[in-house]
């Protein structure tokens, strides 16, 4: 069957209009490094820290991507191993941090220093640095934090927090769970730097006082401030010395 030419040249040009509207969705590829600078942060912010840094290795342009403080400003981490890595950036533009701990270790951290093993005291040692020589970056580099959550973190000490607080004075929210070594020393200093503080979770501290908690009320009657069974837990106790054994025990006794 023959086709005539005025219906042939419509369907060309059907074709031509369709492939012209069509074509670059089709045919044309595009290299991520043809991206702008805006769509490569939107693209690399649905990535998690490990992902981020696999991507930057590929190339220089990419590695810039990921060195900018505009990706970072949230970082959450749920182990302390992770603050050892080099997959993230800690800079002015971090708004929100987390370290959720959530692991049998925190059990053996949260134990009183004087029942601790020689191997239990030298594994919280380690920790203990790291974790606060990570906070000691932070407060140095990020002094616009506005949220800080530390849960689990049983080797966080007082002097560190106060730190934190002097460092970020725009710190509206800090969120404290379970952690053993932060006592009254901690809301003695909300009082005194948490100028921006609106909001201070204490929550599962055995070391915090309801005393310590009545006085931050007190002095800060604006100040949201939960305490979750942080007063009524069962506080640090230092060693008791032991009783002298009597005659009957004595008989027990090796020589």
């Amino acid at each position: 069957m023959s086709t005539s030419p005025e219906l042939g040249r419509s369907s060309r040009r059907q074709v031509r209009s369709l492939g012209s509207s069509h074509t670059p969705w089709l045919l044309c590829t595009m290299h991520i490094t043809q991206l702008n600078r805006e769509c490569l942060l939107h693209l690399f912010s649905f990535l998690d820290k490990d992902s981020r840094k696999n991507l930057a290795r590929t190339c220089p342009q990419l590695q810039d991507v990921f060195e900018d403080p505009a990706l970072w400003p949230l970082l959450h981490f749920r182990s302390l191993t992770e603050l050892r890595k080099d997959n993230f950036l800690l800079s002015p533009a971090l708004r929100n941090l987390s370290i959720c701990w959530h692991s049998s270790r925190v059990q053996v951290c949260s134990i009183e220093d004087w029942l601790k093993s020689t191997f239990q005291r030298s594994i919280c040692s380690r920790h203990e640095s790291l974790v606060n020589d990570f906070l000691l970056q932070v407060c140095d580099r990020c002094p616009n934090l506005a949220s800080v959550t530390l849960s689990g973190c049983g080797h966080v000490t007082d002097d560190c927090l106060a730190r934190l607080l002097r460092c970020c004075p725009r710190l509206r929210t800090l969120r404290l769970e379970n952690c053993a070594r932060v006592t009254n020393r901690t809301l003695a200093a909300v009082a005194a730097h948490g100028r921006a503080l609106q909001t201070l979770h204490v929550d599962f501290c055995r070391n915090v006082s309801a005393a310590g908690l009545r006085r931050l009320r007190a002095a800060c009657p604006r100040l949201t401030l939960h305490a979750e069974h942080s007063a009524t837990m069962i506080p640090d106790q230092p060693p008791r010395c032991l009783p002298a054994p009597g005659p009957a025990l004595r008989k027990l006794l090796p020589r």
